[in-house]
């Protein structure tokens, strides 16, 4: 039986969206599937909540984008991080893996709270 998709904390596809453009200009649909391929369809990224997180990371300054053709000669918007974005991205990983540490405390925990 294959895994249950898993809904996305809020923020975290911010981080995701950061993360896959660390490694160079995508368009929309290549950082869904990638983030999708990645953790093998774990984390299912739709449309309706990519364009929007897409626009406001562009809101922010720490993405930008162009008009490019993607490899099946479409034209497709490419986006790409910006100086600030990397700086933030750097930023939101630590703060993800000091929440996650903070979580797995509390989930490894054989104390009853008082």
């Amino acid at each position: 039986m294959p895994p249950q998709p898993i809904d996305l904390i809020q923020g975290t596809l911010d981080l995701l969206v950061l993360q896959t453009l660390s490694w160079g200009p995508a368009h929309g649909y290549a950082i869904a599937r990638w983030v999708e391929r990645l953790t093998g369809d774990m984390l299912q990224v739709g449309e309706g909540s990519l364009y929007p997180a897409l626009h406001r990371l562009e809101e922010r300054e720490w993405i930008e984008a162009e008009w490019r053709l993607s490899e099946n000669n479409r034209r497709a918007k490419f986006y790409q991080l910006t100086p600030l974005g990397r700086r933030q991205l750097r930023h939101e990983t630590k703060t993800w893996g000091l929440l996650v540490e903070a979580v797995g405390k509390v989930l490894k925990t054989r104390e009853q709270p008082t």
